[in-house]
C-alpha cells in the first residue's frame, strides 16, 4: 500500500506565493519519479513539474521561472514553491509518483488533490 499525502494549498492573491508539500509512504521500494500535475474543471489535467531520482526538475513552459520543485532530504518528499502566481494557475493540484514497491510491482500513483485558488 503507498498513499501520497499533499498539504499546502489555498487561496492567495495574484502575485503572492504558496508552497505544496507531497509526502510518500507505505511499503516503497524505490521511487523513479515525483511531481505534480494540475487541473481545472472540464479540462485534461497537464503537467506542472517532475523530477526523476537523480534527475533535475522538468517544467511546463507556463510555470518556468516562477515554480520551483525541490525534494527533501527523505527523497519520500517533494516540495512545489509557487511564486508570482497568476489567476491563471487556479487549479486542483495532483502529486504524482511512479513508485516500485516492495513486491516489486511499479505503478503510478496519485494524491487526493489539493486545490489553489489565485484570486483578490
Amino acid at each position: 500500500q503507498v498513499q501520497l499525502v499533499e498539504s499546502g494549498g489555498g487561496l492567495v492573491q495574484p502575485g503572492g506565493s504558496l508552497r505544496l508539500s507531497c509526502v510518500a509512504s507505505g511499503s516503497i521500494y524505490r521511487i523513479y519519479s515525483m511531481g505534480w500535475y494540475r487541473q481545472v474543471l472540464g479540462k485534461q489535467r497537464e503537467l506542472v513539474a517532475t523530477i526523476t531520482s537523480g534527475g533535475s526538475p522538468n517544467y511546463a513552459d507556463s510555470v518556468k521561472g516562477r515554480f520551483t520543485l525541490s525534494s527533501g532530504n527523505a527523497k519520500n518528499t517533494v516540495y512545489l514553491t509557487m511564486n508570482s502566481l497568476k489567476p491563471e494557475d487556479t487549479a486542483v493540484y495532483y502529486c504524482n509518483a511512479d513508485i516500485v514497491t516492495m513486491a516489486y510491482t511499479n505503478s503510478r500513483y496519485w494524491g487526493q488533490g489539493t486545490q489553489v485558488t489565485v484570486s483578490s
